[in-house]
């Protein structure tokens, strides 16, 4: 686990794994750490703007212009890629090639096809 479970009485990030428990170190508070682990695999389902769940190797298409950051480039609507990456952690879950190059996209801008 690469980043602390915020507590879920305080929401603090402050916690540490104690035996087989979590503890918030801020405001005492307890929890198994079973019930997080599951409840942190149901986070690592990454689903399209549609709702479908995506998969290593799916092929997607952009649903919208997407203007990429630092450079004059722009991702189009309707441009396909054919195999995907999904990666964890972050805000951009899936890794992809396009004409223009690798890209990190969100998957809420992508459509499985």
């Amino acid at each position: 686990m690469s980043h602390p479970l915020p507590c879920p009485q305080c929401t603090l990030e402050n916690t540490y794994p104690d035996g087989d428990n979590f503890v918030c170190a801020d405001c005492g508070f307890e929890w198994p750490q079973a019930g997080a682990a599951a409840e942190e695999e149901a986070d690592a389902v990454i689903k399209d703007a549609n709702g479908t769940v995506l998969n290593d190797g799916d092929a997607v298409v952009l649903i919208k212009d997407l203007k990429v950051k630092g450079s004059s480039i722009v991702l189009k609507q309707g441009s396909k890629v054919k195999s995907i990456r999904l990666v964890s952690g972050g805000d951009h879950e899936v890794d992809c090639k396009l004409d223009q190059g690798n890209f990190m996209l969100k998957a809420c801008f992508l459509k499985k096809v």
